[in-house]
């Protein structure tokens, strides 16, 4: 006989508790633990088709097994197109164009000649109706279902046989052999390991919309994002126009490729040259102002980096960054004033990213080390300027990743000077019609300015 208990679940991690904690033991993680009722006993096994052992020398692969979407920055996200039978969770703000940009790859498709099924638990046929006619014609069929029970959209699934299938959105699906409400940690579990039985079993990319919380993460169980195979997330702030689409995990890709989109009236249009777009408007002749060349994932992206250094009035002086990581700065200020003798303890310091991107990798340092010093000495930095390269604590530059991929997209923009790490100058080889200048330290870096 099945019976029912009260188990305390973890919503960050999905630790199992019989009792409630303050802190959870997996994650480290304070005040998650919630109360949930669970039927435990005899369950009825799921059919499925039996699978023995094979030899990896037996198994082929079809070389077609990647569909286009029709969009060419979601198909780099996605490692070259969707693979049929994988699980891909979309997450993002409210508002940011989860549903928007999926509603026109199902169009997309549906032109193609696939079959797409568009499951929603949130709007109505005639509420995704009117958005799709905001967004243009369709021309094919694209079947749609309101439906929040998963048992109901698996028989549609097997009856329609789609190759392509999306759930909007999995916080909204509910089993009703677990008893606990939607949305919650067993529930998005349950509904989860559900739909990726189905995926693999019936050979149907799906895709699931995922809500987030307030730190940004999908929200549910962290093992949600474990048990797919892609996750994607949508950036950018919603007063923004421009949208990045970053691939966070990818079993068959790149991990941490972005795609850049732009917020139209009648949909999300592809952006086919990021760095000119985000370089658009930039003040000349202007002190604290510098251009970086960053790799994310396969792409060289050249992005400004602003920085204000003003003396302040008040004992403790201000720090401020957006798009940045505040302890990286704070690190880089220190170097300078310990390393090259300049006096920012005593100055109020803005960093900010233009275009509504944030960066974490190492090889902006020399950027971020440019605009401060430029704007402290109260010197601009000539436009045709780019840097990359790692700042170390010894006020060292260290070598980066992909400088000759980095060197050529900065000549195709039109930069004339390259500044960038001694070591990797030295490995640079073709002439790509760029001044190479490389540097060991950041004093190399000041006498420059």
């Amino acid at each position: 006989m099945a019976k029912q208990k009260q188990v305390f679940f973890c919503q960050e991690c999905g630790f199992e508790s019989g009792k409630w904690m303050g802190q959870c033991p997996g994650c480290k993680a304070w005040n998650t633990f919630v109360e949930e009722t669970v039927v435990t006993g005899v369950r009825k096994r799921t059919e499925s088709a039996a699978s023995a052992p094979a030899s990896i020398l037996r198994i082929t692969t079809d070389e077609e097994t990647r569909i286009g979407t029709g969009m060419k920055e979601l198909d780099r996200v996605l490692g070259n197109g969707i693979v049929k039978g994988s699980l891909i969770l979309l997450g993002g703000d409210p508002g940011i164009g989860k549903s928007t940009i999926l509603l026109q790859v199902c169009r997309n498709l549906t032109e193609d000649g696939h079959k797409v099924l568009y499951v929603s638990g949130e709007e109505s046929l005639q509420q995704i109706k009117m958005r799709a006619e905001r967004l243009g014609t369709f021309r094919q069929d694209l079947y749609l279902q309101c439906e929040t029970d998963l048992n109901v959209v698996e028989e549609a699934m097997i009856k329609l046989e789609p190759e392509v299938a999306v759930i909007d959105s999995v916080q909204t699906m509910m089993l009703e052999e677990v008893t606990s409400a939607a949305g919650s940690v067993s529930q998005v579990r349950e509904v989860t390991n559900r739909l990726m039985q189905i995926a693999k079993r019936k050979n149907i990319a799906i895709f699931l919309i995922g809500h987030v919380t307030k730190e940004g993460t999908v929200a549910g169980p962290r093992t949600l994002e474990h048990m797919v195979d892609t996750v994607l997330y949508f950036e950018g702030e919603k007063s923004s126009q421009y949208r990045i689409l970053r691939g966070v995990k990818n079993r068959f890709g790149a991990t941490n490729e972005i795609g850049v989109f732009e917020m139209q009236s009648h949909g999300l249009l592809e952006v086919k040259n990021p760095s000119q777009v985000m370089l658009e408007g930039r003040p000349v002749d202007a002190s604290g102002s510098a251009v970086v060349c960053s790799m994310e994932g396969t792409r060289p992206l050249m992005i400004e980096i602003q920085a204000l250094v003003a003396q302040t009035n008040f004992q403790m002086p201000r720090r401020t960054t957006v798009g940045i990581d505040f302890n990286r700065v704070n690190l880089l200020m220190a170097v300078l004033e310990k390393r090259a003798g300049i006096h920012l303890g005593s100055c109020d310091a803005y960093v900010n990213l233009t275009g509504g991107i944030r960066l974490s990798e190492p090889a902006v340092d020399l950027g971020i080390v440019l605009a401060l010093v430029s704007s402290y000495r109260n010197r601009p930095i000539d436009a045709h300027t780019v840097s990359f390269g790692e700042v170390g604590l010894a006020g060292e530059i260290r070598g980066v990743s992909m400088a000759e991929q980095r060197v050529k997209e900065a000549a195709k923009l039109g930069f004339t000077t390259c500044i960038l790490p001694a070591s990797n100058a030295a490995g640079i080889t073709s002439d790509n019609g760029i001044r190479l200048l490389g540097v060991s330290n950041v004093k190399e870096v000041i006498d420059y300015i």
